[in-house]
């Protein structure tokens, strides 16, 4: 599947809040109240995905969790990979 472009991608971000197109990345930084619940948030979403068999870039600063996702073998975003995989994050914070 070819990636998509930034300006279709934006386009798609209107049912994901709190995610944007960073340098071809959709990313998201989520706050949490210390670094257990980050941790705790990070561990669900290893868990989702392993599952989906495509993993998101993590970066864990305490608090905040930063998740950044690209299909690097396609080069970019791809419109089932990404936008699905977000959805899915978004269950595992709540």
């Amino acid at each position: 599947m070819c990636p998509i472009s930034t300006v279709e991608a934006e386009a798609r971000l209107g049912n994901l809040p709190g995610w944007k197109i960073d340098a071809g990345e959709l990313v998201k930084t989520f706050t949490f109240r210390d670094f257990l619940a980050s941790l705790a948030f990070v561990n669900a979403v290893g868990e989702l995905a392993e599952k989906a068999g495509h993993h998101p870039d993590i970066d864990i600063r305490y608090n905040k969790v930063r998740l950044a996702l690209t299909t690097h073998d396609a080069g970019g975003l791809r419109r089932r990979i990404s936008t699905s995989q977000a959805r899915r994050i978004a269950l595992a914070e709540g």
